[in-house]
């Protein structure tokens, strides 16, 4: 049985409805105080100040809050695409830790790498981008469906995963290279999110290969 991914899901929409419907100066006080902070300050400072953890929680708290619709919708989506697949071979305990701590160490680096004091950390597209990379890690010859615009008419059609996942990582390491020429968004979030869900996935295959053999009763 699945339950992780609808879970995440579930949870991720009650925050947002949640804190939504709050009145506006409420919810700006929400995503301050469950975001993660830069604080503008070096790394060794910056472990300095999380070392009384409330701070430091905020890595995964972070992950639960979205500006808006739109940028929790775009990461519902993803989730549900790569999550119920990984969940499907990984297994739902697994699928979760991985949700939780790649998306922590996602934000983290990103607090790192942004300078700006008091800039503002949110939402789940880091834990997310770590299930793509478990996915293309766990099945690199899948095909994923996709809709291009040929002439005057929408064609669906089948490309390898590897290919557009691909292509889709490389853009998160151009954009994070870039930084913030092509918008707030924490391009650098992604991108090691994704590499932490590859690894996560490499390294455990040889338990998730157990796992299988016991659900096919081998």
């Amino acid at each position: 049985m699945r339950w992780a991914t609808p879970l995440l899901c579930a949870a991720l929409w009650a925050v947002y409805l949640w804190a939504s419907t709050r009145p506006e100066a409420v919810e700006q006080a929400l995503m301050a105080r469950w975001g993660a902070l830069t604080g503008g300050l070096g790394p060794g400072d910056l472990f300095d100040s999380w070392a009384g953890g409330e701070r430091g929680l905020r890595l995964l708290t972070a992950l639960f809050v979205h500006a808006d619709w739109a940028h929790l919708l775009g990461n519902l989506v993803f989730l549900l695409i790569f999550g119920l697949p990984a969940e499907r071979a990984m297994g739902s305990w697994r699928l979760l830790a991985l949700f939780l701590a790649g998306g922590a160490l996602s934000n983290l680096a990103t607090v790192l790498v942004i300078d700006t004091p008091d800039r503002l950390v949110i939402g789940a597209s880091g834990a997310v981008s770590g299930l793509i990379g478990a996915y293309l890690a766990l099945f690199p010859r899948a095909h994923l469906g996709v809709v291009l615009p040929l002439g005057l008419f929408l064609e669906f059609v089948r490309a390898p995963a590897s290919l557009l996942i691909g292509i889709w990582a490389l853009l998160q390491v151009v954009f994070a290279y870039v930084g913030t020429a092509f918008g707030a968004v924490a391009w650098s979030a992604h991108a090691v999110g994704f590499l932490c869900g590859a690894l996560f996935a490499l390294f455990s295959r040889r338990a998730i290969a157990r796992r299988l053999r016991r659900q096919l009763g081998y």
